[in-house]
């Protein structure tokens, strides 16, 4: 357990600077894009570790609502967590220390991968905007915490596992490969292909199920399929897991 008092004695005392700390988190957390804590950006499963790069100073009674931006070790995701859940977390007992896996060892983790999706298909959900560690999740939570689920990591939004996979041809998509949606400017939508043309996403309420379901990539399917399908932007393979930035790989 870690307390606001204590976090702004070690930045006093400590050489070290702030954001060298690690903490990890004794059970998941909600993280929020903006110091009010209004809406969710993203959220920590238990176990995972978050470096905090700003404090407020000051009393207790005077900083009662703000908040503390931290960012997540394993995907470098940044947001801001209630001063009221700094009881979730405790000092890391060691650095976050990514792990290299080669491409063979990823492809053989893909069934795992797509059999967490079905799973969590199977219990009921419906979407939630940053929802990352269940039963609801966006739709590059979902993408996110499947990889998890196989010891790989992925970047957090859908854009940015855009930019992080390989490209590949439609044509060439295999069972594991990630299909992207959204304007030309950007990815807004991601899903996982499952083979035979068909994919599985947490999609919203306005467009698609409000939930975990499968769509074809096919202008022959229904009105879900239909609509995304004709935002379809490309298709990525994942050949890496996700190396933080200024991280080595063991």
């Amino acid at each position: 357990m870690v307390s606001l008092a204590q976090l702004q004695a070690a930045l006093t005392s400590n050489s070290a600077s702030l954001s060298e700390c690690e903490y990890r988190c004794s059970a998941f957390l909600n993280l929020y894009d903006s110091p009010k804590c209004a809406s969710l950006a993203t959220q920590a499963a238990c176990g995972r570790q978050l470096r905090i790069l700003s404090l407020p100073f000051g009393d207790a009674e005077d900083i009662a609502s703000t908040d503390i931006q931290v960012q997540l070790c394993e995907d470098d995701y940044p947001g801001w967590l209630a001063i009221s859940d700094l009881d979730l977390l405790e000092p890391a007992d060691r650095p976050y220390q990514p792990r290299s896996l080669s491409e063979a060892e990823i492809k053989e983790r893909l069934p795992q991968v797509i059999a967490f999706t079905r799973a969590a298909m199977q219990t009921p959900n419906e979407y939630l905007w940053g929802g990352t560690v269940g039963p609801n999740y966006d739709c590059s939570g979902l993408v996110q915490a499947a990889f998890v689920s196989a010891g790989i990591w992925l970047p957090r939004d859908a854009y940015q596992q855009e930019a992080f996979a390989v490209p590949v041809p439609l044509a060439s998509l295999q069972p594991g490969d990630l299909v992207f949606f959204g304007p030309a400017h950007k990815a807004t939508h991601v899903g996982l292909y499952l083979g035979e043309g068909r994919y599985i996403h947490s999609s919203g309420k306005t467009q698609g199920r409000n939930g975990i379901g499968t769509d074809v990539l096919s202008e022959e399917g229904d009105e879900v399929s239909r609509a995304y399908y004709r935002q379809l932007r490309g298709a990525g393979r994942v050949s890496a897991s996700y190396l933080p930035k200024g991280r080595c790989e063991i």
